[in-house]
């Protein structure tokens, strides 16, 4: 990956050997952190009681809600839980941090800082890539299915309300998306005390109906699990399919790590959230078992809801909006950083990212992004309409991360930190036999909408490996034609004219003389007294430390080398480091100060390297993307692009 890592455009491939520090998680005490990590890091895994038991049974390969299958189901979630969260995420995943920070392109990072060079490298990128692609689809369909299946609940308090669930999803979601621009620090702070709300109304609706029939708590015996399997085999196979439901958004604990640390979301999940979650899926249950089969039935169809008195109902389904609504921003949030890191690790294009809060580097949105998200949220809510017809199309991205972020963890536990084989064999088998068992469950919901976030995890994986593989053919034809920087220095500087100021040429490359360079000297005839020949590194690490944020080489007659490293979370911003810097002459002044640019222009051609079709889907993303002078914040008013025309 580093060779193919072209730093966000305008930068070069990532260095092994920038090293990077923490960057440290939100700022507060342990119990701030806990409770933040509650409201934002559990908002998609805390909203699945409003659809995950209901769907095993009413969904798409019903079961009949009687005893045999109610704590089979439920042994399931519980196990599914212990298992893929608890043991899988928690206790092992969450420790394979990347300077603190955590997800699938952090981890493919760490991975490939320590294994590049070895022949299966190549392949666990591809892996990390498509975990990353797969997510894409996934940040689609949990606005639309959370929302939707929240305002459902209206037709528990009033019949006459179904014609109304559309429009009125509709209209919360857009409102969500119309407000990301304004950043979310003021209301995420609400998030925390929200949610505590919410899993504490979780929790006491299922002890009030576990009061009414305790013999529901058999089903955390796994034997019930087993016993379900045994009796009914390919349905409970089928089962298993809507069963994941229940950990959808496990992912999230490992992706949101950076921003609250490992110990308080492993300590709010096993104190709070997990026994909140559970006490409210033993409560449906009980509710079930407690009823005839008529009633079951017809119960089976909303049970969350239901849980409530009448009177209650109408506050649980507002709460449970709310709750969708943390999780949704939590998704999309979410979408916003993976892309910020994709960026800056070189799978995509430069966007236009605005900061929204100065306090806190991750509040980020990107434009692009946001709206792109809301049209396909939309146009899911409007051709699935239903939240149980969405469930089908729910779980198989997740499960397919799942499975890849087995396959990584397995990498790690071996090469990173030097597990035996034959220690670490079990363990992996163990997840990988539970994730390939929930992947394949869900494959078979394919026909009736698995398909859209495969087609999307597919259209996104094309994209990110297209823009990786093209810049590093680019950036190889480039350097093919460079011209040595001691050969340029000397037969320059006795011809062209010197005049005052400072020229930053900016370069993807720390070899040879920037295209823009040769171009403005052929066109203009003139070197100013000082240039600086300027790259910018994206490092595998998360933050880059002080120290070692810039390096300089003194190439004689005023001409300078400079890198500057960034970390894959960070911003880069060079007229801000170019100011704190001392090492290339005089101080840096932006008056005196011009930066020369270089814009491709692609030719595509039959060089071997890509299929014709994905040089040209290069090229088009080469012109779409954001222009180096607002990524990396040069004053638009000391900048001069030349253009070139590159073949690959």
């Amino acid at each position: 990956m580093t060779s193919d890592k072209a730093a966000a455009n305008g930068g070069a491939p990532a260095s092994p050997g920038a090293h990077g520090a923490s960057g440290g998680h939100s700022q507060g005490g342990f119990p701030a952190l806990v409770v933040g990590a509650i409201g934002v890091v559990f908002g998609d895994i805390g909203t699945s009681p409003l659809y995950a038991f209901r769907e095993t049974f009413a969904g798409h390969h019903p079961l009949p809600p009687d005893e045999l299958h109610i704590l089979g189901v439920l042994s399931l979630i519980f196990w599914s839980m212990m298992l893929v969260v608890t043991f899988k995420y928690v206790m092992i995943i969450m420790r394979a941090d990347n300077k603190g920070e955590g997800g699938s392109l952090a981890l493919l990072a760490l991975i490939n800082r320590q294994s590049e060079g070895r022949k299966w490298s190549k392949g666990i990128v591809l892996l990390g890539v498509f975990a990353t692609a797969l997510f894409y689809g996934d940040s689609m369909i949990t606005p639309a299915i959370s929302v939707l299946s929240a305002v459902e609940g209206l037709t528990t308090v009033e019949a006459g309300f179904e014609g109304w669930v559309l429009p009125i999803a509709v209209g919360i979601l857009i409102g969500l998306f119309m407000i990301q621009s304004r950043g979310t620090a003021k209301v995420g702070r609400l998030f925390g005390p929200i949610m505590l709300v919410y899993f504490t109304v979780l929790a006491v609706l299922g002890v009030w109906h576990i009061l009414g029939n305790p013999h529901v708590l058999i089903a955390l015996n796994p034997w019930y699990a087993v016993r379900f399997f045994m009796e009914e085999g390919y349905f409970a196979f089928l089962a298993m399919g809507s069963v994941v439901l229940a950990v959808t958004g496990a992912e999230a604990l490992y992706a949101d790590m950076g921003h609250f640390g490992r110990k308080p979301i492993g300590v709010s999940w096993l104190v709070f959230v997990l026994p909140a979650l559970m006490l409210n899926y033993l409560g449906q249950g009980a509710m079930i078992l407690s009823q005839d089969m008529a009633t079951a039935l017809q119960t089976i169809h909303n049970p969350f809801f239901l849980l409530a008195p009448e009177m209650l109902r109408l506050p649980l389904v507002i709460l449970a909006t709310m709750a969708t609504v943390i999780a949704s921003q939590a998704v999309i949030t979410g979408a916003f950083s993976v892309t910020q890191q994709a960026i800056q690790l070189g799978f995509i294009p430069r966007l236009r990212i605005t900061h929204t809060s100065a306090g806190s580097i991750g509040q980020i949105y990107i434009p692009a992004m946001n709206w792109g998200l809301m049209v396909m949220v939309i146009l899911l809510v409007i051709s699935f309409r239903t939240s149980s017809n969405l469930a089908a199309a729910y779980g198989i991205a997740v499960t397919g991360a799942m499975a890849i972020d087995t396959c990584l963890i397995a990498v790690v536990l071996v090469y990173l930190w030097g597990w035996k084989k034959w220690v670490a064999a079990p363990l992996i088998a163990v997840f990988a036999l539970v994730d390939l068992a929930y992947f394949g469950a869900n494959l078979t919901k394919v026909p009736d909408g698995g398909w859209f976030p495969l087609l999307i995890g597919f259209i996104a994986f094309t994209m990110l490996t297209t823009w990786a593989r093209g810049r590093a053919l680019m950036i190889n034809r480039l350097r093919e034609a460079a011209m040595p920087v001691k050969v340029f220095v000397q037969s320059a500087v006795s011809s062209a004219v010197r005049v005052p100021g400072t020229a930053v040429f900016m370069t993807s490359q720390a070899q040879g003389v920037p295209h823009a360079l040769l171009h403005n000297l052929k066109h203009n005839k003139v070197l100013h007294e000082r240039v600086i020949l300027l790259t910018v590194r994206i490092a595998d690490v998360p933050y880059v430390i002080t120290g070692k944020r810039t390096e300089f080489t003194d190439l004689g007659q005023g001409f300078y080398r400079m890198v500057i490293n960034y970390g894959f979370m960070e911003d880069p911003d060079v007229p801000a480091e170019l100011a704190q810097t001392k090492s290339c002459g005089a101080d840096f002044k932006m008056m005196d100060t011009s930066f020369f640019l270089a814009r491709q222009t692609l030719l595509p051609s039959e060089k071997p390297g890509m299929a014709i079709w994905r040089e040209k889907l290069f090229a088009w993303m080469l012109r779409n993307a954001e222009s180096a002078m607002e990524f990396f914040k040069l004053p638009t008013n000391r900048v001069v692009e030349l253009g070139s025309q590159v073949e690959i």
